[in-house]
């Protein structure tokens, strides 16, 4: 897990990172004089793990994007854990969240927007076929014979179809 021991292996991590940038060089020749007083048993594990920081120097693999995560862990041969662990560690900028923030909102809007327009479609729509209806009831209803009286036959078939639709 990630207890009180991993933290202090990240925080001399750090440490270590921050005596790099000033300036200070470590010299190759300390490194390997050490070798020889690992423990027998434990040796591979140190082996593996300066070899790792080797690597590490020489080929950087700071990138930002989820592509460039993949490509990195492609490219350099580290464990997973470290390479989510350096991910972890990185901060977004001020700019970076910016963005974030406003494709989010640009997202939004385009998606309200698209509503909007479907449920304008709909409702037209509606509207559309209700006033039709309306129409075809009012022809009907109002049609007259020749002498100018309404037609009750055609009112009374309307009636009828209009009675068998609701059942």
């Amino acid at each position: 897990g990630r207890g009180f021991a991993f933290r202090r292996k990240q925080k001399v991590e750090r440490q270590y990172r921050k005596l790099l940038k000033k300036g200070r060089k470590v010299h190759s020749q300390q490194d390997d004089q050490f070798t020889d007083t690992y423990p027998e048993h434990l040796k591979h594990l140190y082996l593996a793990e300066e070899e790792m920081l080797k690597r590490r120097r020489r080929a950087p693999c700071n990138s930002v994007s989820s592509e460039e995560k993949v490509k990195a862990v492609e490219t350099c041969t580290f464990s997973y854990r470290s390479v989510m662990t350096e991910g972890k560690f990185k901060k977004k900028t001020a700019n970076q969240k910016a963005k974030e923030e406003y494709e989010k909102i640009k997202a939004e809007r385009a998606r309200k927007k698209e509503e909007a327009e479907k449920r304008k479609q709909q409702r037209e729509e509606a509207q559309r076929l209700y006033k039709q209806k309306k129409m075809e009831a009012f022809k009907i209803l109002s049609k007259k014979t020749k002498r100018g009286q309404p037609n009750l036959n055609l009112q009374m078939e309307f009636l009828l179809q209009k009675i068998q639709q609701k059942h």
